[in-house]
């Protein structure tokens, strides 16, 4: 039996903390019509499955978590549990699907089944159909969700934008047995174990800063906004859309990255929001939790969860747009070079070594707890260079669909596609009705950037990641 990680099966006790917490990721692909017919769509989608183990298997859990849960074949395995058709109602435009999407995710998977939906969706305008791919999060995160998703494209996995992410250009690091190189002086040998001592040692050193310093940044209760606070069983979903030349132009024009590009966006978003709610934003307002891949580019296929995290403030209470750019700019830096990122892979490694139950438990308590110092989330999926087809049909857009949990009342997902960005936004339904004005003060922040951009003329580079 292949056993989840601590880190995979957090996401399973988080969701028995709340009653109305679903915790599965979703992925809307919209295609070029006609759709076809759905006992062929059907066909397909099965065969493809069967090659994926995950759709396959399900959980085998022990009794008072005396052991980690595992993956078994399903011996009674039947795709039509999995498989489901809806149609749209007129006119079929954004607000019909976005809805849909939102109705279809707000709804648990049964944990008696393999973890995954698959729900073809017609009845969109312009001759269009769509198809929602609805994963648990206990599988695997953003970039391992992703490359699942394409092996049910016509393609294959095939080439994306996750070889660029910092994890997977990073080369692996040497362990103490690596560094000591067969040498025939003995002198060389004691040179090389001080220099694998000194580099795990600094090593280890900036794993427990970065550690403690998310620590404190969670401990840190300073957040005051609506947008933290208790969440409904209901969800909404909206989605911003935006040219990737014109992310890169900014990027070069002000010498950042592309992930900076987008956070300044997405601040800009929130700040409109809560001007419009009429509340004035602090800088606390939005300390935001930043998964961070760890998934080295050997890995990208493997289903599991491999992130790390960052809780960088984003500075929603400045109205420059110029400035907030430069802010978030610096604060990534700042968060990078803190350690965090290493810290939270440290955590979850140290937690393996404990006993099984001991660490459900203890999860299970932390996320029944309000937590008041995390307004958002933010996570950063690399998704297909080149354009994808399925079932004979193009792919124009792939939508991400995120889950929200923990007091967060709303969670965006970020996904490159082709020559375009997404902006996925879930959030709870009763306390965010205006979502549709986030996603549009995130295509306007990043169109406000592409201005300013140009007027400044600006020529700093950037390798973009």
């Amino acid at each position: 039996m292949e056993h989840l990680s601590t880190l995979d099966a957090s996401f399973l006790q988080a969701e028995d903390s709340d009653p109305h917490v679903s915790l599965a990721v979703g992925g809307v692909s919209i295609l070029a019509g006609p759709m076809p017919d759905y006992r062929e769509v059907e066909s397909a989608l099965a065969d493809r499955a069967h090659a994926i183990p995950r759709c396959t298997q399900k959980l085998h859990t022990h009794t008072f978590d005396l052991g980690a849960p595992g993956w078994v074949d399903d011996p009674h395995f039947d795709v039509g549990h999995h498989l489901h058709h809806v149609a749209l109602p007129n006119p079929g435009d954004d607000a019909e699907l976005f809805g849909m999407v939102a109705s279809i995710m707000e709804r648990r998977l049964d944990r008696d089944r393999p973890l995954w939906e698959c729900w073809t969706i017609e009845g969109l305008s312009d001759d269009r159909w769509a198809l929602l791919v609805k994963i648990h999060h206990c599988i695997a995160d953003g970039i391992a969700t992703a490359e699942m998703l394409a092996k049910l494209s016509d393609d294959g996995a095939g080439d994306t934008f996750a070889t660029s992410i910092r994890a997977g250009r990073e080369p692996k690091g040497d362990s103490l047995l690596g560094l000591l190189r067969p040498r025939l002086n003995p002198i060389d040998w004691m040179g090389d174990i001080w220099r694998a001592t000194l580099a795990a040692t600094s090593a280890a050193e900036h794993a427990v800063v970065g550690a403690v310093e998310l620590t404190v940044r969670v401990l840190d209760a300073t957040a005051d906004s609506s947008l933290n606070g208790p969440i409904a069983t209901m969800r909404r979903y909206s989605a911003a859309r935006v040219d990737l030349t014109v992310m890169r132009r900014v990027c070069r024009d002000f010498g950042v990255t592309l992930n900076d590009v987008a956070l300044a966006a997405i601040t800009s978003g929130y700040r409109t929001m809560l001007l419009d709610r009429g509340e004035v934003p602090g800088p606390h307002a939005l300390r935001t939790l930043i998964p961070v891949s760890m998934r080295s580019a050997d890995a990208l296929d493997v289903a599991d969860n491999r992130v790390s995290a960052m809780l960088p403030l984003l500075p929603v209470d400045e109205p420059d747009p110029i400035r907030q750019l430069e802010i978030v700019h610096a604060r990534l830096e700042e968060a990078k070079g803190s350690g965090q990122r290493e810290g939270g892979s440290a955590v979850f490694a140290a937690a393996g070594n404990i006993p099984f139950a001991l660490t459900a438990w203890t999860i299970r308590l932390l996320t029944r707890l309000p937590q008041n110092s995390v307004a958002a989330l933010a996570t950063n999926v690399p998704g297909p260079r080149g354009r994808r087809r399925m079932l004979g049909r193009e792919v124009l857009e792939i939508l991400p669909v995120p889950p929200i949990a923990l007091h967060l009342r709303t969670g965006i997902a970020m996904l490159s596609y082709a020559d375009r960005f997404y902006f996925g936004v879930t959030a709870d339904y009763d306390s965010a009705p205006d979502v549709d004005a986030l996603t549009r003060g995130i295509e306007d922040g990043v169109w406000r950037l592409a201005e300013l951009g140009s007027l400044r003329g600006g020529t700093a580079s950037v390798a973009i990641p």
